[in-house]
C-alpha cells in the first residue's frame, strides 16, 4: 500500500485520480466517513449558503461582520483562485499546508475502501479541522446544487440560498424549478431559510413549507434599500440599520450582505450598528470585481461564469463609467452558456479577446471552439490559446483611459491575478 503524501500538494494530486468521477452527487459515501471520523457539528453554530451566484460573497459578509462581532468563525468556500488553502479559513487565516495534510491524514485513515472525489475528501478535512478549533461559528458554502452536495451532510441552524438560476444543468435539471429543489435541499425542518431572489422558484417555497423552514425572503420579510452613494439601509419589522455601502462593489453586493446579516439575525446574534458597519465595510473576497491598475489601464477581475452573474458584471460596469473604451478577456469552460454569458455583455465591451481555457482540464475549450460559437456574435480583438496570451494582446490594443476586463470563471480570473500581482500592477484589492 502506497504511503500518505507528506505535502500539499501531493495530496491534491491524489485526491484529483482517487474517484472515477470528478463530480459524484450524493450523501451516502461522505457521510459513512463521516461517522468513522466521529466528526460532531464543526461549530456552536453553522450557516449553510447555496444559490447560483454570489454564494462566496454571501460568505464573506457573514464572516466578517460576526469577526467584527468578536466571534470565531471558519469558512469553507470553493473553488479556489491561486492556493488549495483559500478554501478553509479559521479566524480570519487560511489553513496551513501542514494542518490540511494532517486533516487529510485523518481522512485518509477513515476512508477505508470508501472512494471519496477530491471535493467531498476536502469538505470532510475542513469539517475536521472546525472541529478542533472551537468556533463559534461555521459557514460552509455549498459546491454544486444543494440536496446532494457533501456540505449537506452537515446540519445548520440556518440555510442561505442567495440566487437561483440556470446554470450546472447536466447535474441539477434543465429549469429553474428543477434547479431550485436541487438548492432547497439545504433547507433544515424549522430552521430559517433566507432567500435572496424577489420571486424565488415555487420549488424551494413548496419544500420550505413542506419541512416546515422559515422562510426570509428579501423585499417581502427584509429589506435593502439604498440612501445615498455612500449609505444604506437594512429592515426588517421592528428593527433597522444604517449602514455603509460595501467595499465589494458591485449593486448585487447590497443584496449579498442583506442576506448576510439576515442569516445572522435569523440565529440570534446581536451587535451595535458600529460592528455591523465595520463588518460590511471590511468584507472581501478576490476576484469580484478586483481591481488593479496598469499604464493609466483600469484593469478589472471577475469571476462571472453564466447570464445572471454576467448581467450583475454588466450593471456595474455601466455605474462605473469610464472615459475610454473596454477590452474584455473573456475564457469559458465547455459546459457554460457563453452565448448568454456575451449577450448579457454585449453592450458594455467595445472588444473582445478570446481565451481557450484548455489548460483548464477536462472542461477546457480549445479556442477554435470558443470562436465557433462566439465569432459571429462580437466584434473580436483577437482570439489565443491561452488567457495570459489574450491579457498581453488586450494590453498592447489598450490606452490611457480605457477599462480592461477579465472574466468569465475561476479559472479566467486566476490566470488574471497571476499575471497582475506577479507583474507588479498595483490593486487596491477586492472591491
Amino acid at each position: 500500500m502506497a504511503s500518505n503524501p507528506d505535502t500539499l500538494e501531493g495530496w491534491l494530486a491524489r485526491l484529483e485520480k482517487q474517484h472515477p468521477n470528478t463530480i459524484d452527487l450524493g450523501l451516502e459515501r461522505v457521510r459513512e466517513v463521516a461517522v468513522r471520523m466521529s466528526l460532531g457539528k464543526p461549530a456552536r453554530q453553522v450557516i449553510t449558503v447555496g444559490g447560483t451566484n454570489g454564494k462566496g460573497s454571501t460568505v464573506a459578509f457573514i464572516e466578517s461582520i460576526a469577526r467584527a462581532a468578536g466571534m470565531k468563525v471558519a469558512s469553507y468556500t470553493s473553488p479556489h483562485l491561486l492556493r488549495y488553502n483559500e478554501r478553509v479559513r479559521i479566524d480570519g487565516v487560511d489553513a496551513s499546508d501542514a494542518d490540511l495534510v494532517h486533516a487529510f491524514n485523518v481522512v485518509e485513515d477513515a476512508r477505508g475502501e470508501t472512494s471519496l472525489t477530491y471535493f467531498e475528501a476536502g469538505t470532510l478535512a475542513a469539517l475536521w479541522l472546525f472541529e478542533q478549533a472551537d468556533l463559534d461559528l461555521a459557514v460552509l458554502e455549498v459546491g454544486l446544487g444543494g440536496r446532494l452536495d457533501a456540505v449537506n451532510i452537515v446540519d445548520s441552524d440556518c440555510a442561505v440560498i442567495t440566487t437561483v438560476d440556470l446554470d450546472h444543468q447536466d447535474w441539477l435539471g434543465d429549469d429553474i424549478e428543477k434547479i431550485g429543489f436541487e438548492k432547497a435541499g439545504i433547507a433544515r425542518a424549522w430552521k430559517p431559510l433566507i432567500l435572496g431572489d424577489d420571486d424565488p422558484p415555487s420549488s424551494v417555497l413548496r419544500h420550505a413549507y413542506a419541512i416546515g423552514a422559515s422562510s426570509w425572503r428579501i423585499a417581502n420579510d427584509f429589506f435593502a434599500e439604498p440612501i445615498d452613494a455612500q449609505h444604506w439601509r437594512w429592515r426588517e419589522v421592528g428593527f433597522e440599520l444604517m449602514l455603509p455601502m460595501p467595499a465589494l462593489a458591485a449593486p448585487v453586493q447590497l443584496r449579498n450582505a442583506a442576506c448576510a446579516i439576515a442569516a445572522l439575525r435569523s440565529i440570534g446574534f446581536e451587535a451595535d450598528t458600529a460592528l455591523y458597519a465595520r463588518g460590511i465595510e471590511q468584507a472581501s473576497i478576490g476576484a469580484r470585481l478586483q481591481r488593479f491598475e496598469r499604464d493609466g489601464i483600469d484593469i478589472l477581475i471577475d469571476v462571472a461564469h453564466n447570464p445572471q452573474a454576467a448581467r450583475a458584471l454588466a450593471e456595474a460596469l455601466r455605474l462605473q463609467r469610464i472615459q475610454g473604451c473596454t477590452h474584455a478577456v473573456y475564457a469559458a469552460l465547455v459546459d457554460k452558456d457563453v452565448a448568454g454569458v456575451v449577450d448579457a455583455m454585449r453592450d458594455v465591451v467595445d472588444a473582445w479577446f478570446l481565451a481557450g481555457s484548455e489548460d483548464a482540464g477536462a472542461r477546457g475549450i480549445s479556442r477554435a471552439d470558443l470562436m465557433d460559437r462566439l465569432a459571429a456574435k462580437l466584434p473580436v480583438g483577437g482570439h489565443f490559446d491561452t488567457v495570459e496570451q489574450a491579457i498581453d494582446a488586450a494590453l498592447e490594443s489598450a490606452g490611457r483611459g480605457d477599462r480592461l476586463l477579465v472574466f468569465g470563471g475561476f479559472h479566467a480570473a486566476e490566470q488574471g491575478l497571476k499575471h497582475f500581482t506577479e507583474g507588479g500592477a498595483g490593486t487596491d484589492g477586492a472591491l
